[in-house]
């Protein structure tokens, strides 16, 4: 595989060759590509020479497209595997090991492998639902907002990449759960009892008001936020409890509560009109809120503009035009690949 020798990563391959005799030589490369894309070092030549790999057989494309769904389950289940100090490439081909066998993975197509592994491990790139958000009450798609009413004639307006289950109490559903997402609840002043919402391992209750909930992971980011637009709200986490009140914002996570700070109702609703709103942003975080809106994914493949700043105002259901935005704002260049893969580099 010429392209390894020019990133210098010969020793990838011997050493999965050595490792993992039940993948074939193609699946290793795969593989590598598939790192090489998500290391954030990856060129605009390598997005060429990807294109050119994957069109050399079916068997190439396949083999790139069960690598892609496997990468993403690092970050989970791979965690544990990543502080004994294993490789990402090992960690990689040990959740392949778990997920598909050499059957299914060689033989069985692309449609009967992603049946396997649409069910065992998350999605890579977010390009689609995990197990847990399959397994929701109510998902919105990429792009898709969505209003639903629950018991007690409590609104929901739910935003993009979105899912929700309900919880059932003393045969009344008084409880609902944000999978993952971004969800706005508005409890009318009768409603009866208190909703509460679970998020990670939070909890937030009202009687009455309005109050937006957001449950993203980026990274090692895994903080709840919860926002209170009308009426007061209480919110517990790990032992700890505080009340927010109108115009208020707080976060939570794994290390508890933070403090309760004072916010711009207007700008904290932008994604319920259907707008993003971008001020001096770090493109690496605007392309994360880009990516929950339009299809496929953008990858940031020049680790230097991560921290060029983006200002913007979009509307929700014209996404696509932010492409221009993007290369002229940072004076960079998109590659297109399939899948709705982007590389901005």
């Amino acid at each position: 595989m010429r392209r390894i020798d020019v990133w210098g990563r010969a020793e990838i391959m011997i050493k999965l060759h050595n490792t993992t005799p039940e993948l074939d030589e193609i699946q290793r490369e795969a593989v590598v590509w598939v790192q090489r894309l998500v290391s954030g070092q990856a060129t605009a030549a390598d997005a060429a020479a990807l294109k050119g790999w994957r069109a050399t057989s079916p068997q190439h494309a396949r083999a790139f497209a069960e690598a892609s769904r496997a990468w993403s389950d690092v970050a989970s289940a791979g965690r544990d595997l990543q502080d004994d100090g294993r490789s990402a490439t090992e960690m990689l081909v040990y959740l392949r090991r778990r997920a598909v066998n050499r059957r299914v993975f060689l033989g069985g197509g692309v449609a009967a492998a992603a049946a396997v592994t649409y069910g065992v491990i998350h999605p890579p790139l977010d390009l689609w639902p995990s197990l847990s958000q399959l397994r929701a009450d109510y998902r919105t798609a990429t792009g898709e907002q969505r209003d639903i009413k629950l018991a007690g004639d409590v609104a929901v307006r739910m935003n993009t990449q979105t899912s929700l289950a309900l919880r059932v109490v003393d045969g009344r559903q008084a409880q609902v759960e944000l999978v993952s997402g971004e969800a706005s609840f508005d409890l009318p002043s009768s409603s009866a009892p208190a909703l509460s919402v679970f998020a990670a391992d939070g909890r937030t209750q009202a009687k009455h008001g309005r109050f937006d909930i957001r449950r993203l992971v980026r990274g090692n980011d895994r903080a709840v936020h919860v926002t209170c637009f009308d009426g007061d709200i209480d919110v517990e986490c790990r032992g700890q409890s505080a009340v927010l009140h109108a115009g208020q914002q707080l976060r939570y996570s794994d290390h508890g509560l933070g403090d309760a700070t004072a916010i711009d109702p207007e700008s904290a609703s932008n994604w319920s009109r259907g707008i993003v709103v971008f001020h001096n942003t770090p493109l690496r975080d605007a392309i994360d809120e880009i990516n929950r809106y339009r299809p496929g994914h953008i990858v940031l493949i020049n680790a230097a503009l991560a921290d060029r700043q983006m200002t913007g105002r979009f509307r929700i259901d014209q996404m696509d035009s932010i492409l221009i935005r993007l290369e002229q704002a940072v004076d960079a260049r998109i590659r297109a690949l399939p899948g709705g893969l982007v590389l901005l580099g």
